[in-house]
């Protein structure tokens, strides 16, 4: 098993940042991948961010520019850097990770989520 543990939400107002860290520990053989998603009241979960191994990102549209994921493999540790936030963002952020646990077993793993606010 993998196990996820999120840190860094809060409450903040309009146009300030905030930085949310994952990281990740347990059985890990190798990590394919790690991102976030966030879920407000009344919608879906969606994707914000993922990084591959290799350092490939991909971003959901509404977020461009103004966040920005890196990771430290060393670590297996995933960070979200959220500028300019606006209410909009304002969400339970999620951490996943795609990842094996032996040589032929894998898994999709998530954290616990971690509360962001962002007031007017």
């Amino acid at each position: 098993q993998v196990q996820l543990v999120e840190s860094g939400g809060g409450l903040v107002q309009a146009g300030e940042s905030l930085r949310l860290s994952c990281a990740a520990s347990g059985s890990i053989f190798h990590i394919v991948a790690m991102g976030w998603y966030r879920q407000a009241p009344g919608k879906e979960r969606e994707l914000v961010a993922t990084i591959n191994a290799g350092g490939g990102r991909d971003y959901a549209d509404s977020i461009k520019g103004r966040f920005t994921i890196s990771r430290d493999n060393a670590k297996n540790t995933v960070y979200l850097q959220m500028n300019s936030l606006k209410p909009v963002d304002s969400a339970v952020y999620y951490c996943n990770s795609r990842a094996y646990t032996s040589a032929n077993t894998w898994g999709d793993y998530w954290g616990q989520g971690t509360q962001v606010t962002v007031s007017s």
